[in-house]
């Protein structure tokens, strides 16, 4: 698995493990910390969501422009992690939202994501970038895929943590203050303090019916309710400082290994310095054969992140409304994924490795086409469950009086299904992705093309609105229909685009 990797490989791994720490606890808690926090309504949080994700990879772009402008790789990522870690400070601080500071409240977490969103940009394309040069050369081009996934690999170890720490911190909390975690009873709170008088009698009887269960003091619910909301919330924040001490943790990593990392600048300069007219020529036919079949790819890749990345919005309210999680609270639930990217990318690798050795390799751009395929899979899957257990809309399921709703849910085993058909293809096209990106990018534009695939994620995530939109609209299983097309229309284009992509990237 390591054998013939460049020295650099792991370093540049380690260091994107506190962003993917991040990322992942944010993945897991960010809608569902919107709506108990400021008690937006989830198509709200899922708009916030799509905009603060779709930012982190916008800014990519610009954070490959500002890299390649000042051929300061190195300095930008460093800068990245910072500005990421600031964010990540703002973030950790609680502070009880009322009806007098919710504005100014919900304004400062949207100015935190932005640091987020901002350091990321400026950190996450250029380290990519920086890998991909560490295949150009020659000794280490044959491994530049398999290179992609180990990366890939070990910035998920971080991932696999992250989701737990929410969960367990938000449950200590609330134990210190003699309560307990329920999903539902945020949102009741909410609807109780905004709109007493018109609360929703089945909504208020659940209500009444969770605090005499917890012990709480019936006598005066509005108390009850302030006090659950803060102690609730206080415990995400804390997460939040976890974030914290794994960007320092990056950021230590990377300063102490960046001398052995490639300076594409340096690089770059010297090569150009021997290019002839005659060269120079030639190299802008093949820029722009390289570009056109770039963005090729990223027009499918927009619509693989519009669809996986439904795992922090609509799948995360599925696991948290149709899922019994009596013992599992449902952020835990986005641990499956780096779990099996860790686990699967071995055997993806033997397989792809033995293939290889039988003369049957197959191209990144048709493994980017069967990981459409598979993430296919997982959505039938999903929509057939759903319709077979005729779920109806997640807004009339949870109307529901609570032991009838509690009886219709299903088991964790659906979650099992789903993340680990969702993750293959994840396999399939996340790593790879990377790996096309550094092959076909011309050598002075590696941070803007990188930006640019991070840009198409960007585009895919602005549309991740829509899964909570038709969840809460329609009976479930018309929203997993929704993506299933999506990914037979984009293995489809992709499959009749192969043998252009595999001309254009010998």
């Amino acid at each position: 698995m390591f054998a013939n990797q460049p020295k650099g490989l792991i370093p540049a791994a380690l260091s994107n493990m506190g962003e993917r720490f991040g990322y992942y606890i944010m993945n897991a808690v960010l809608v569902l910390f919107l709506c108990s926090k400021f008690g937006l309504k989830e198509e709200t949080s899922a708009i916030v969501y799509s905009c603060f994700y779709a930012g982190i990879y916008v800014l990519s772009l610009v954070g490959g422009l500002i890299a390649d402008k000042t051929q300061n790789y190195k300095g930008t990522i460093i800068w990245g992690l910072v500005i990421m870690t600031l964010g990540y400070i703002v973030l950790s601080i609680p502070i009880l939202a009322t009806s007098e500071n919710t504005t100014w409240l919900l304004s400062l977490t949207c100015a935190a994501l932005f640091f987020i969103a901002f350091g990321n940009g400026l950190f996450k394309g250029n380290l990519q970038a920086i890998v991909g040069q560490l295949y150009d050369n020659p000794r280490y081009a044959a491994q530049r895929d398999s290179g992609f996934q180990i990366f890939y690999v070990f910035i998920n170890v971080g991932g696999v943590a992250a989701p737990f720490i929410a969960p367990i911190l938000r449950s200590w909390w609330l134990g210190v203050h003699s309560l307990a975690y329920n999903a539902s009873l945020p949102a009741l709170c909410h609807e109780y303090l905004s709109v007493t008088d018109n609360m929703n009698q089945q909504n208020a009887e659940n209500l009444y019916a969770l605090i005499t269960g917890m012990g709480g003091n019936t006598q005066d619910i509005a108390g009850f309710c302030t006090q659950y909301l803060d102690v609730f919330n206080t415990g995400i924040h804390y997460s939040f400082i976890a974030s914290v001490a794994a960007m320092l943790i990056s950021l230590a990593i990377f300063l102490f290994t960046k001398k052995g990392l490639p300076s594409p600048a340096k690089k770059e300069k010297a090569e150009t310095l021997n290019y002839t007219p005659e060269e120079k020529a030639r190299m802008a036919k093949e820029i722009k054969q390289r570009m056109a079949a770039l963005f090729a790819v990223l027009g499918i890749a927009i619509f693989f992140w519009f669809s996986f990345h439904q795992n922090g919005t609509s799948l995360s309210l599925f696991a948290r409304d149709f899922v019994r999680t009596d013992s599992i609270q449902p952020e835990i639930w986005q641990a499956l994924n780096p779990f099996y990217v860790i686990v699967l990318t071995p055997f993806v690798m033997m397989i792809f490795g033995a293939l290889s050795r039988r003369g049957k390799e197959i191209s990144t751009p048709k493994k980017i086409a069967i990981g459409m395929g598979l993430a296919g899979i997982a959505y039938l899957f999903l929509m057939i469950f759903s319709w077979s257990q005729g779920y109806p809309s997640a807004e009339a399921f949870k109307a529901l009086p609570p032991a009838e709703a509690e009886a219709w849910k299903t088991g964790p085993w659906v979650l099992f299904v789903l993340y680990f058909f969702l993750t293959v293809a994840e396999l399939f096209i996340s790593p790879l992705g990377l790996s096309f990106v550094s092959k076909v990018a011309p050598k002075h534009l590696q941070g803007l093309c990188q930006g640019l695939w991070l840009g198409a994620t960007a585009v895919g995530n602005l549309l991740l609105w829509i899964g909570p939109l038709i969840y809460n609209a329609c009976p479930i299983w018309v929203a997993w229909t929704v993506f299933l097309s999506v990914c037979l229309v984009s293995m489809g284009v992709m499959f009749c685009m192969v043998n252009w992509l595999e001309r254009v990237t010998k």
